[in-house]
């Protein structure tokens, strides 16, 4: 059963004005966001909670060092952030500006002490970087060969168990078969010790913006997002296993596991794709996901991976907007539900937030970055 959290206007208003006092703050007042929060709409099962973490401008990818810095990218500007909760007190109170003037810096990585950050068609290299937060090193390129095409050109990144960057590649449209590159629509990895031509992991992949490994089986599991331009209910967005590297998942032929594209899947059979684990609402824009190995919250959200699903933008009644808990079996087998919602009015069809990312902190909390709403939330478990 869901109750909706109510926290009164002053709680919010003080969370939102949050004093930040690195030098790297001061210097870039401009960025100042001004969306309202509306946390006391946010529904949540009961016995959980949620307040404000941090005001980040359109805050996308998150990453959380061992140390406690968070480390958050973004898509429609060109900066990349570190954000600290110095006193422990679940509320940020220091933001470093690392780099700026990069190309929609979405995908954020941590390795060895080192910042990874990709920027469309590079990768860079932030050295020994809680050494110099407020002094950042010099960007460091890594590799600079992906495709430049901005289209989906935005990336998730993360390192997996094997020490390789795992770098998605967007298809540079709606719906295209663009043969002359193979690494469109596909999940890349990459070593960053010896960078050379990225090696596929998986093929026919529209457009993945969020995957993490099941602590269980070692697998990756990957959300990717589903074409446009068939109507409100078609084709389903999706959460996939990569059970050997190498495979298929349908794009453009197929969507959905049984859905032939009304353009590209003529003389091709369904069948001869990977078919989704979860095959989500179309339109609900799933991006970051991730697996919840904390103990804070119930048994129940033992085996679960969060889901944050962004929004629909062309749909006639909007859609999304909300987090999603997957409960999963190693074995694939996975059902659904809301786990937060609220960021958007259903009555209205206005919303004032849209989540991105989820991560897990150390206390068995877990984050959520919204790059509508400038802000970074906290969700626990009280019980």
């Amino acid at each position: 059963m869901y109750v909706i959290r109510k926290l009164s206007s002053l709680v919010v208003l003080v969370a939102g004005l949050l004093a930040c006092t690195s030098p790297a703050r001061e210097q870039n007042k401009e960025a100042e966001v001004v969306q309202e929060i509306r946390l006391q709409d946010i529904n949540l099962p009961d016995g959980f909670k949620i307040a404000l973490y941090a005001r980040v401008p359109n805050a996308r990818s998150m990453v959380l060092s061992e140390r406690g810095t968070l480390f958050v990218g973004n898509r429609s500007e060109d900066k990349v952030y570190a954000v600290q909760d110095t006193d422990g007190d679940y509320r940020a109170d220091k933001i470093y500006v690392i780099d700026e003037g990069l190309s929609m810096p979405n995908g954020v990585a941590l390795k060895d002490g080192d910042l990874y950050v990709a920027a469309i068609s590079t990768i860079y290299r932030y050295a020994d970087i809680e050494e110099h937060l407020a002094d950042p090193p010099a960007r460091e390129v890594v590799f600079d060969g992906y495709p430049t095409d901005r289209h989906h050109g935005w990336k998730y990144i993360a390192f997996g168990p094997d020490g390789m960057l795992y770098v998605p590649v967007g298809a540079p449209c709606n719906i295209c078969l663009r043969e002359d590159n193979p690494l469109y629509a596909s999940i890349t990895r990459l070593d960053v010790q010896h960078p050379g031509q990225p090696e596929l992991i998986a093929h026919g992949v529209r457009n993945t913006v969020g995957f993490d490994w099941d602590p269980l089986s070692g697998r990756l599991w990957f959300t990717d997002n589903g074409r446009d331009m068939m109507g409100d209910d078609v084709p389903p967005c999706e959460l996939n296993i990569v059970a050997r590297e190498g495979q298929h998942y349908g794009y453009p032929f197929c969507h959905g596991g049984d859905i032939p594209d009304p353009e590209f899947g003529r003389g091709h059979d369904c069948a001869d794709y990977v078919p989704p684990v979860v095959r989500f609402a179309a339109h609900v824009a799933p991006l970051g996901m991730v697996f919840y190995r904390g103990e804070m919250f119930p048994t129940s959200y033992r085996k679960t991976i969060f889901v944050a699903q962004h929004g629909s933008w062309n749909r006639s009644r909007k859609i999304g907007y909300r987090i999603v808990a997957v409960h999963y079996e190693p074995d694939g087998r996975a059902t659904h539900e809301v786990f937060a919602d609220g960021w958007l009015n259903d009555d209205t069809q206005k919303a004032w937030g849209r989540p991105v990312d989820v991560i897990n902190m150390p206390d068995g909390s877990i984050l959520v970055s919204d790059d509508y709403a400038d802000a970074i939330y906290r969700i626990w478990y009280e019980g």
